[in-house]
């Protein structure tokens, strides 16, 4: 189901010509913005909001996935500097410092410091009452179906969204058990068409990987989870990773240099299958503008990654809008991406 522009404005008896960015602006100022799941690389949303203000848009309408729940959140709270003023303060250490582990099961960590730390930032709100639309998306892991929060709790319904398999714990909400949004929708465009605005604009954070003769941050330093400091919850941590490596440990000459952990292998394992779910969904669903963030600008906790990534989703964003009006006005050609050769992939 096509919900683009060009395709609005041929219904109108409008031809779709090549329409000067200027114009695209003035004649569609209104926005319904997806921000999809993808961790700590979900910094790059506030770039593309800010991209989207200074160029003059007005978003109206927000639908989010996992952290695209979280960032989409804040700013229809009329909070998202405050998010930002956190985020980019946030070191390494930081960072590990909000991981709490959980020793009943059900996912790595509670998730409960995290959230209290947010809270911190912003009162708790109900979603009906915030100044732009906004849905919430979760998975109701007993019915196995996709869940639409447009009421309610702000921060229930996020924390259900951001529980990552087997990462953070299920969180139980109005008799349900949920998981992460993305599991099933992770650039929940269908979420954002209940209302009609001027563009629907789609972030999907688990695009290809950088180029090689692009600046890639696949060469920044990552928090592996074994980075922790020797204190309490930290340290606890520290011997659960060393229980990891212990376990996986293979001849030096057989490993590849970045191997990932435990858990890393599993996050990576998730977003890929989450990458070909969101391919086939932006197909029946194609936004009128996509911005793609490789998925090498950071693993699923560099969040001290965050200025370079809200950096990088403006650019990309501002990218994105050009190419569109480019192609006059037409939705994001090749959304679908072919599996990948095997040279392409060596």
């Amino acid at each position: 189901m096509p919900c683009s522009a060009a395709a609005r404005s041929a219904a109108n008896g409008h031809s779709p010509g090549t329409i000067p960015l200027k114009e695209l602006q003035m004649a569609a100022k209104t926005v319904s913005l997806v921000l999809g799941s993808g961790g700590a690389r979900g910094m790059a949303h506030i770039g593309v909001i800010r991209c989207l203000e200074d160029q003059g848009y007005q978003i109206e309408n927000i639908a989010g996935a996992s952290i695209g729940a979280l960032v989409g959140g804040f700013y229809a709270a009329g909070q998202l500097d405050r998010l930002q003023s956190w985020v980019t303060a946030l070191e390494r250490k930081d960072v590990l410092g909000l991981l709490d582990l959980s020793f009943t099961g059900g996912g790595f960590f509670k998730g409960v410091k995290l959230m209290d730390a947010l809270s911190s930032l912003v009162k708790d709100q109900v979603i009906e009452d915030l100044t732009i639309k906004l849905t919430v998306v979760a998975v109701d892991l007993d019915r196995q179906k996709e869940v639409w929060f447009t009421d309610g709790s702000l921060f229930e319904a996020i924390r259900g969204s951001i529980a990552i398999p087997s990462v953070f714990k299920p969180h139980n909400y109005r008799d349900m058990w949920l998981v992460d949004g993305g599991v099933l929708n992770p650039v929940p465009v269908s979420a954002a068409m209940q209302q009609v605005t001027d563009l629907t604009i789609a972030v999907n954070l688990n695009a290809k990987r950088t180029p090689f003769n692009m600046v890639s941050q696949s060469r920044e330093p990552h928090i592996a989870l074994d980075q922790v400091s020797q204190r309490g919850v930290q340290r606890a941590i520290g011997r659960f990773i060393d229980r990891w490596k212990s376990e996986d440990a293979v001849e030096p000459e057989s490993r590849r240099a970045n191997e990932y952990s435990t858990l890393e292998l599993l996050n990576r394992s998730i977003e890929t299958m989450q990458n070909t779910i969101a391919q086939m969904k932006l197909a029946a669903n194609i936004p009128d503008i996509l911005v793609e963030v490789p998925y090498d600008c950071g693993g699923l906790f560099d969040y001290h990654l965050a200025d370079k990534n809200i950096e990088r989703g403006y650019d990309l964003c501002l990218d994105a809008l050009k190419r569109y009006e480019a192609q006059g006005g037409e939705p994001t050609p090749d959304i679908i991406t072919p599996p990948l050769t095997i040279e392409e992939g060596l």
